[in-house]
């Protein structure tokens, strides 16, 4: 009995929805759409470069590693507090830890070689302004 219950209410709430949905119902006001013309707001889209969207991506996935590990390095911490001396316990928030620590390195170390890079060489890794050579 429940069954048939639980599939007429499935039934009428689907039914209630299409004809709340209708396409007359939404298409009763009549409203001109002029597509030739584009708003202020979208215009930045035309800005939008490949190198822009490599710079969102690098400068994201290095913020993204940095808390990532910062975030492994403290659950390891709370790993090593709660193990409580617990030989095994200790062993793996150590190695938690280790692994976040090199992680860590691994993202600074990145961003410092960008700055170096910037700096000897004059390419800009973070916000790719390559110098071009004019003439």
């Amino acid at each position: 009995m429940t069954n048939k219950l639980s599939k007429a209410i499935k039934f009428g709430s689907a039914l209630a929805t299409v004809l709340a949905i209708s396409p007359a119902a939404v298409f009763a006001g009549e409203r001109d759409i002029d597509l030739t013309k584009i708003d202020d707001k979208w215009q930045d889209l035309n800005k939008i470069t490949v190198n822009k969207v490599l710079v969102f991506l690098i400068n994201g996935i290095l913020i993204a590693a940095g808390i990532l590990s910062f975030f492994f390095l403290l659950i390891g911490g709370i790993q090593w507090i709660i193990a409580g001396g617990d030989k095994e316990g200790t062993e793996k928030a150590r190695k938690r830890i280790t692994a976040a620590l090199i992680g860590l390195t691994i993202v600074f170390s990145a961003y410092a070689l960008a700055t170096l890079v910037k700096a000897i060489f004059g390419v800009d890794i973070l916000n790719f302004k390559i110098p071009t050579i004019l003439g």
